[in-house]
C-alpha cells in the first residue's frame, strides 16, 4: 500500500526523464490489483520516463518493452546474462528457466485429486478484528488450505491476528493477545502452531544456516572424533566460534571486525589474525578428510552433500536444504545476508528434518514473495510433502500457481477495505472458480482451464 502511494505522488508530480527503479511491485498483490499497477506504470512511461522493475510476476514480464534474465541458476551458477530482448525473445530461449515456464515448456501443474479434510475441523466464531464482520469460518485440518481475496480483503487480520495469535496463546502458551473473535473450536486436535515468515533468522553474523538447522552440532561432533583432535584432548566446544579456546581471539570469532565511524555506517574489515577464518591456528590443523572445521563453513550445501555423505545425520538435514532449492548457499553464510525468501526456506528445511506428529498447522503468509517460478515450484513441493505427514498448512497467498495446487481455499471479500470482511467463497479451487463473484475464482478459471 505504501509503494502505491509514493507511485501515486510521482504521477501526480508530472516529471520527465526520470529513471523509476521498482523492486517487486506486484508484491502482496491480488492480480486484479496488479494490473492497475501495470496500468500506472505504462502511464509514468508514457510521460517519457525510464522504468527498471525487478520482478517475478508473470503479467508484469507480458507487459514489458525489454527483458534481462539473469541466471541461469542461482548462487555460484547464476550471475550471467542468460538472454535479453523483447517477451518472445525470452520465450524462445532454450536456456532461460523464465522462458521455460512463461511459455510452458515447464509447468507446476494442477494435482490430479484434491485431498479430503480427515474429518476434523477448526471452527472459528464471530470474527470481527479490523474489517471482518462478524464471519464463522471453517478450517479442514489435515489438508492444504489457502487464505485468498484482494488487496485489503482482511486476509492477515483473519489468520495473522486471531487464527494465529489465538493458537499460539492455548498450544504454545505465547503471552499475546489475539484480535476480536468469540471462540474457536477444535483447537483439540492440534499440538503446536508455527508460524513460517519472512523474518531474518538471526540478528548477528554469529547465526548462520549451519547453527539455526542444528547440522553444526553434527559437524563439531565428526570433527572432535578425529584422530588428531583426540590426541590433542580437544572437545567438541573446540570447534565453535561462540566460545573461548577455539576461536580466533582478535575477532572472537566473527571473523570480520566492525570499525565505528563517528556519524558514518559502522565498516566490517576482515580480521588480520586469522583472516576470516574465525578459529586459531592450532584448531585448524585438524583435518577431517583433508579439510578444517573453517573449511567446511565455506562449502554451500551441494559440496557438503557429497562430501558428508557417509555420516547419515549430517547428509539428512543438508538435504532438506537442498530440497528447498537452497544448494547454492554457504554453511557459514551469515544470516543477515539472506534475504526473506531465503531465511523462509532455511526455516522450511528445518522443520522438514524433524519428525512429523501429524498434529501441527503451519501458517505462512505469502511465502511466494521474492520467488521465480521454478522455486515457486519447489516451495510447492515441500508443501505438499509436510501435509503429507498428516499436518495443517494455512497459506495467504495470491499466487495462482500455489491457489490452484490447495486442497481448500477460502476466498475474502468483496473487496477491499470496509468493502471487505466477509467470505465469498470457499471449496476446492474448482468450486472457487465457478463463483461468478468472486474475484480470485475469475483469474483462477482461466488457469484452471489452461
Amino acid at each position: 500500500e505504501a509503494q502505491r502511494i509514493r507511485l501515486a505522488t510521482q504521477i501526480g508530480s508530472g516529471l520527465v526523464g526520470v529513471v523509476y527503479i521498482l523492486d517487486e511491485p506486484s508484491i502482496g498483490l491480488h492480480q486484479r490489483d496488479n494490473e492497475r499497477l501495470l496500468k500506472t506504470l505504462k502511464q509514468l512511461r508514457d510521460l517519457g520516463n525510464t522504468l527498471i522493475v525487478v520482478e517475478h510476476d508473470e503479467d508484469t514480464m507480458y507487459a514489458a518493452d525489454y527483458i534481462v534474465d539473469i541466471g541461469p541458476g542461482a548462487g555460484t551458477h547464476g550471475g550471467e546474462v542468460v538472454c535479453q530482448g523483447t517477451i518472445d525473445d525470452i520465450l524462445s530461449c532454450e536456456e532461460s528457466d523464465t522462458g521455460a515456464y512463461l511459455s510452458g515448456r515447464k509447468k507446476i501443474e494442477v494435482p490430479p485429486i484434491r485431498r479430503q479434510p480427515n474429518g476434523k475441523w477448526l471452527q472459528i466464531k464471530g470474527a470481527e478484528e479490523n474489517n471482518l464482520k462478524n464471519i464463522d469460518v471453517d478450517i479442514p485440518l489435515g489438508i492444504f488450505t489457502c487464505v485468498t481475496g484482494v488487496s485489503g480483503s482482511g486476509k492477515s487480520s483473519f489468520v495473522n491476528e486471531i487464527l494465529y495469535k489465538r493458537l499460539a496463546r492455548d498450544l504454545n502458551r505465547a503471552k499475546i493477545k489475539p484480535g476480536q473473535h468469540k471462540d474457536i473450536k477444535g483447537v483439540e486436535h492440534l499440538d503446536k502452531v508455527i508460524d513460517i515468515d519472512q523474518s531474518p533468522i538471526g540478528r548477528t553474523p554469529r547465526s548462520n544456516p549451519a547453527t539455526y538447522t542444528g547440522v553444526f552440532d553434527h559437524i563439531r561432533d565428526v570433527f572432535a572424533a578425529t584422530a588428531e583432535a583426540k590426541i590433542r584432548g580437544y572437545q567438541k566446544g573446540r570447534f565453535s566460534f561462540n566460545v573461548k579456546g577455539g576461536r580466533c581471539e582478535a575477532c572472537r570469532g566473527d571473523g570480520i571486525i566492525k570499525i565505528e565511524m563517528h556519524f558514518l555506517p559502522d565498516v566490517y574489515v576482515p580480521c588480520e589474525v586469522c583472516h576470516g577464518k574465525r578459529y586459531n591456528r592450532e584448531t585448524l590443523e585438524v583435518k577431517y578428510k583433508g579439510k578444517s572445521i573453517s573449511d567446511v563453513l565455506d562449502m554451500t550445501v551441494e559440496e557438503a552433500l557429497t562430501f558428508f555423505e557417509p555420516i547419515p545425520r549430517i547428509h539428512k538435514r543438508l538435504e532438506t536444504l537442498n530440497d528447498v532449492g537452497l544448494s547454492y548457499i554457504r554453511l557459514g553464510q551469515p544470516s543477515t545476508t539472506l534475504s526473506g525468501g531465503e531465511a523462509q526456506r532455511v526455516k522450511l528445511a528445518t522443520e522438514l528434518s524433524k519428525r512429523s506428529t501429524g498434529k501441527t498447522i503451519y501458517i505462512l503468509d505469502e511465502p511466494t514473495t521474492g520467488l521465480h517460478f521454478a522455486d515457486v515450484h519447489k516451495l510447492i513441493d515441500i508443501l505438499q510433502r509436510l501435509v503429507e505427514g498428516g499436518n495443517s498448512i494455512v497459506v495467504i497467498e495470491h499466487n495462482l500457481d500455489v491457489i490452484k495446487t490447495a486442497d481448500y481455499i477460502i476466498d475474502l471479500g468483496p473487496e477491499g477495505g470496509h468493502r471487505g470482511g466477509e467470505v465469498i467463497a470457499k471449496g476446492t479451487p474448482e468450486e472457487v472458480a465457478q463463483v461468478p463473484n468472486s474475484y480470485t475464482g475469475i483469474f483462477l478459471k482461466k488457469v484452471l482451464e489452461k
